[in-house]
């Protein structure tokens, strides 16, 4: 991007309670809770979003929307691919997060990863009728097996490498901890070569992606501050003291790009969605009421909107693809 080019791309990674469940370690969740994220939290998010007019990006686990899946639930998939479809028409992008999220996946064979990949792609085309422009991994940890198959398929980016070693580091340790008590997470590190990875957007290395290349794709890395690499995405801002959070978003004044990335669950409401507390007690997020969070966020939505140009990350990989 130029430097002159100063935007900001929202995008939700619409991961389900499931997903929570298996990070802690806490073994299946209540079944009613399976789809809570895209019944409930979805439509909350896409109501904040747009009163402000701004278009978003959401990545979709495709099991969770598919409705040829031999599941029950359909219903309720089918209810959520027609709301992201309604979404994507108004202008919104659907990008991929895999079929099933397995958060090995950049360990898994690369017939296992085109599997993955392609049937989340299948289910969105069949969402919007058109093309898939993005993919985002389940657990930031992109591998060169993954950008063979978005090249392959004429993808515009990928946005998985997380530069963040503080998170890293507490990730490591609440892993560590777990497993010491005999509860080891579902959740896997990242490789730490990401860690110094290019915080602002670039075009990957095919073989090893946190380096700069020559592939046909971007890489739009999710938004950590400058120097200290300090996490910029919603659950820090939401969860972090105000001067902190203040802190950091003026921190990433000095960034042209701003990948602000939320997930479905930061509008959750543990009361009123009914999310029990053994996962409230490890998710901090949840223990915040769903007014609250949803005031923060709009007000960092409005400080977004006035200082930078909102856009998809899809328009933002065209721009970057156009300049370097």
């Amino acid at each position: 991007m130029t430097a002159a080019a100063r935007h900001c791309a929202i995008s939700i990674d619409l991961d389900g309670v499931p997903c929570y469940y298996r990070i802690h370690g806490l073994g299946p969740p209540p079944d009613d809770l399976e789809h809570v994220i895209l019944e409930r939290a979805l439509p909350r998010a896409a109501r904040l979003f747009a009163a402000r007019g701004v278009h978003v990006t959401w990545f979709v686990i495709g099991r969770d929307v598919d409705a040829d899946a031999d599941a029950p639930a359909r219903a309720a998939r089918a209810a959520a691919a027609a709301q992201l479809g309604a979404l994507a028409v108004a202008g919104d992008e659907l990008g991929n997060h895999a079929y099933t999220h397995p958060y090995e996946l950049a360990r898994l064979p690369a017939a296992r990863v085109e599997a993955e990949l392609a049937g989340c792609d299948r289910v969105l085309r069949a969402i919007t009728g058109r093309a898939v422009h993005g993919f985002r991994a389940p657990g930031y940890d992109v591998s060169p097996a993954m950008l063979d198959w978005l090249a392959r398929h004429g993808y515009r980016y990928d946005s998985s490498v997380f530069p963040a070693p503080g998170y890293y580091a507490a990730k490591a340790a609440v892993m560590a901890a777990l497993a010491a008590v005999g509860r080891p997470s579902g959740a896997v590190l990242t490789d730490p070569r990401a860690l110094i990875a290019p915080p602002e957007p670039y075009r990957p290395h095919m073989l090893r992606p946190w380096r700069r290349g020559q592939a046909p794709l971007v890489e739009l890395p999710v938004a950590v501050t400058p120097w200290l690499r300090v996490p910029a995405i919603g659950t820090s801002l939401l969860v972090a003291p105000r001067v902190l959070a203040d802190r950091i978003v003026g921190a990433m004044r000095r960034r042209s790009f701003w990948n602000f990335e939320l997930h479905g669950i930061d509008f959750a409401d543990a009361e009123l969605d009914g999310i029990p507390g053994e996962l409230c007690a490890r998710q901090p997020d949840l223990r915040i009421p769903l007014a609250a969070k949803a005031a923060t966020l709009d007000e960092l939505l409005a400080r977004l909107v006035g200082e930078r140009a909102p856009a998809t990350l899809a328009e933002v990989a065209s721009e970057v693809q156009r300049t370097s």
